[in-house]
């Protein structure tokens, strides 16, 4: 199933090779920003380990149905990964029978974990049972607690040319609209761009950041104050909407010309204020309040 993966051709080879020669570790760190494919590598390793024949089995992993692959995700709109998911993986993973093929564990986004949750995640990759491979992804290794990294052999990801992503696209997500500029504004990162051509809510929110940059060419604080207050009570909308103004932003410095309706000075600071609203996020700030200075500040 890695040959799915799009790109990064050698970590491809380097995988596939360890799979068909038994070598592979019992604890792997794929490293990308999100929407470079890391949980979807993750995935395909985990269905050319336990099913290399492919087949249903291994269609089953890709789709997140089969008992023999777990999956721990966070919580919330900060995504923590608490203790409770660990110690119910390490029951899972103990406690019960394994097929002939052994198990895999995914876990998606490892710089979550807190202090707790690492340590009891620490005694499992110690000790790890026979036939059980561990796949974490991580936005970066260094995000990582030096301890789980430690036990683990890192790979890292890299998102594809925007020609590429835009070529796929196109066979990938038929319903899409300008596959060209999803890659552009996405710089390559096929998951972002394919859930903008996909998804509803991911939709709505690339509208908006476009809509928002236009105002901020306008230097319409007003306006950016409306469009702003429809995240002023959803956290996670609110994290994806700043997350696409910051890609839009990042897209304008790349080509500038005022095809997003941002000047360069502007693009440069939309994109700083958003990372500082992101932080703000993180620090359970009063949403009401960090938006309106955001929009203030962004329309100066």
């Amino acid at each position: 199933m890695l040959e799915k993966l799009a790109g990064n051709a050698q970590l491809r080879e380097d995988l596939q090779k360890a799979v068909a020669e038994g070598t592979l570790s019992h604890g792997l760190l794929l490293c990308g920003e999100e929407g470079c494919g890391a949980g979807f590598a993750a995935r395909c390793l985990a269905a050319d380990y336990l099913c290399p024949e492919g087949g249903d089995g291994a269609a089953a992993i890709l789709e997140g149905r089969s008992a023999e692959c777990i999956e721990i995700e966070g919580e919330g709109a900060s995504g923590e990964i608490k203790i409770e998911r660990i110690r119910a993986m390490r029951r899972k993973v103990f406690d019960t029978a394994l097929s002939a093929r052994g198990r895999a564990v995914i876990l998606y986004g490892a710089q979550n974990l807190n202090q707790s949750s690492a340590n009891a995640l620490l005694k499992v990759l110690e000790e790890p049972p026979e036939g059980v491979v561990f796949l974490l992804t991580a936005s970066g290794s260094a995000a990582v607690l030096p301890t789980i990294r430690s036990r683990c052999r890192i790979y890292s990801l890299s998102p594809v040319s925007p020609g590429e992503c835009a070529r796929w696209l196109r066979e990938n997500c038929p319903q899409q609209g300008d596959a060209d500029l999803l890659a552009e504004i996405y710089a390559g990162r096929i998951g972002r761009a394919a859930a903008a051509a996909c998804n509803e809510n991911a939709q709505k929110s690339l509208e908006n950041a476009l809509a928002a940059a236009k105002l901020i060419g306008k230097r319409d604080s007003y306006a950016m104050m409306v469009l702003l207050s429809a995240y002023e009570k959803e956290k996670t909308a609110a994290r994806l909407f700043l997350e696409d103004l910051q890609a839009v932003s990042a897209a304008a410095l790349r080509r500038p010309g005022g095809e997003f309706g941002l000047e360069p000075g502007q693009a440069a600071r939309c994109a700083k204020l958003c990372g500082w609203a992101l932080e703000g996020l993180g620090r359970s700030l009063n949403l009401k309040l960090l938006f309106t200075d955001l929009a203030l500040r962004l329309c100066r």
